[in-house]
């Protein structure tokens, strides 16, 4: 079993990578910041000085990076994986950033040889940590077959969505849905609130209904309870919100909805709210009405 290169041990990264060493892949990693890669050299991986480092030992490497930018230096930029990847090398980005520019990382890359699969996750740190992470994946579908196995290691769903970019294009579609999802829920449970209606009642009535989705189930009981500790960060919906609307005008779709959200995000940043659950979007409707949603007794 030839090593993985993974780049990037975060939040999320540094669980997908331990993921893969239980799998038993043998492991080539690289973070700028020291404690994460002790942490998973001490559970089997090896260290490397660079992404250029990774690329020269590894014959697929995974990159799980904050945003655009970070990927392009990476994999473009200097001692990055351009520069040590040996031709039929597979680049995995896992980060969720703007799908043009996974296809202008993959076009570079694909003039030395080295091929590659856009895969952003859905699921958060919970699903990194237990393995059950939504993996949506762009590319072409030897690549995918290729690294299939490596992938269904980290996650419990492992989707070939389309070609190169398809990827971050079905991420970016999926948090518009959330964010959307929870300002409609703030919304209402705020006009209900307000109007002398018990929001917890409102909830189990219309739940199995039409209005009833996933995101109702995990946010309502949440934001009735106050709890607005992070599972996804306002921060970062911002940043996939951000990647969204650059994307829409480059292909020339309107998002309002998505443009109005944005700045209720942004609100709530400039209130100090960034890194809170982006359940935390019911606190902007809570401010406007002068009324807290919270479930009684």
């Amino acid at each position: 079993m030839s090593k993985i290169g993974f780049i990037g041990l975060g939040i999320m990264g540094k669980p997908m990578s331990k993921n893969l060493l239980k799998a038993g892949y043998e492991l080539v990693v690289y973070d700028i910041i020291k404690e994460p890669v002790e942490e998973v050299v001490a559970a089997g991986a090896e260290a490397a000085g660079s992404p250029r480092e990774v690329a020269e030992r590894c014959d697929k490497i995974i990159t799980m990076l904050p945003n655009s930018p970070h990927v392009k230096e990476v994999a473009l930029g200097k001692n990055g994986i351009i520069e040590g990847a040996r031709p039929g090398a597979i680049l995995i980005d896992m980060s969720s950033i703007d799908p043009m520019v996974s296809r202008e990382v993959a076009a570079e890359l694909g003039k030395k040889g080295v091929r590659m699969l856009d895969a952003p996750v859905s699921g958060g740190e919970p699903k990194a940590i237990d393995g059950t992470l939504s993996i949506m994946v762009g590319g072409r579908q030897e690549d995918f077959d290729a690294c299939y196995n490596i992938l269904k290691a980290m996650g419990a769903s492992v989707v070939r969505v389309g070609d190169i970019g398809a990827g971050n294009v079905t991420k970016l579609a999926n948090q518009i849905i959330v964010a959307l999802n929870i300002a409609a829920m703030s919304e209402a449970l705020v006009l209900a609130t307000k109007a002398g209606v018990d929001p917890e009642l409102v909830y189990q009535a219309i739940r199995g209904g039409l209005a009833g989705s996933t995101v109702l189930d995990a946010k309502a009981p949440l934001v009735m309870a106050g709890q607005f500790k992070p599972g996804f960060r306002i921060n970062l919906h911002i940043k996939d919100l951000a990647n969204a609307l650059a994307a829409s005008h480059q292909v020339g779709v309107p998002l309002p909805l998505t443009s109005v959200t944005m700045e209720i995000l942004q609100a709530l940043k400039v209130d100090g709210l960034g890194d809170a659950d982006h359940g935390a979007i019911i606190r902007f409707y809570e401010k406007l009405a002068q009324i807290e949603v919270r479930k009684k007794g």
